[in-house]
Parts: C-alpha cells; structure tokens; sequence
C-alpha cells in the first residue's frame, strides 16, 4: 500500500528561501527583516514590499501571535494530505506584524476565536523538511 503523504507538495529551496528552511530545521523561525526600513517580511522574497529596498537580515521571531482567520478543510487538494482530513488551517498575526498560515495543532475548531494567543511550533514532514505547525496558548 502506497503512503499517500509521500505525495505532498515539496516546496522547493531558492536563494530567498533556504534560509527560512534551514532555520526551521533548527527550531528557529526566522523572518526577512528589511536593513533599510526595518519591516519584517514573510513569506520570503528578493524585495521589501514597503520600501523596494533588496537588502534584508534573517532575524528570529518570537513566534507568538493572535489567531486572525481559521478554515476547517474537508477536502484533500492534494491526496497526500487525505491522511490529515478534516484538518484546521489557521492564518495567525505575528508579533513581528506579518501573517503565518499553518496547521493547527492539538485542538479543536470551537477552541477558536479572533484573538487568542497562539504559539508557532515545528513538526518534521517527509525526508527532513520541517513544517511550521500552530498551537494554541
């Protein structure tokens, strides 16, 4: 029998990115944060979106933040994610001022509300890609 979540996407590992990835890797979560106008960035890219600037530093973040959106899919994109149905998908504000989308993890959809502090963690996938996963406070 073939292990379906052998078929999830792999996002691939660039210039802008490797960074991000290695940093999750170590438990870290590292955020672009611009050397010019000192704006955190996320997701990783080449340019500040507020002052154009291509200069940036890899700063880690606290990875504390507040729930801002929620969504409960029951439906597999991709059939390597059919195992984790139904599964919650959670967009969170960083303290830093950027949005994380990621898992929840270890609760339920009606422990939700706009607000409530949560926590990024880390969760190992295939081979060693480590995954941001989000847990309630």
């Amino acid at each position: 029998m073939t292990d379906l979540s052998d078929l999830k996407p792999t996002p691939p590992a660039n210039p802008d990115t490797e960074a991000y990835w290695d940093g999750l890797k170590r438990g870290e979560l590292l955020l672009q944060q611009c050397t010019a106008c000192h704006a955190y960035r996320h997701y990783p890219q080449p340019m500040c979106p507020h002052c154009h600037s291509m200069d940036y530093q890899w700063t880690p973040s606290k990875r504390l933040g507040r729930i801002y959106s929620w969504t409960e899919t029951h439906h597999a994109f991709n059939p390597g994610f059919k195992g984790e149905l139904p599964y919650i998908l959670v967009t969170v504000d960083l303290d830093e001022g950027v949005r994380l989308n990621a898992q929840l993890r270890d609760a339920d959809i009606d422990e939700l509300k706009i607000g409530r502090e949560s926590r990024v963690d880390f969760e190992v996938g295939n081979g060693d890609l480590v995954y941001p996963i989000i847990r309630l406070l």
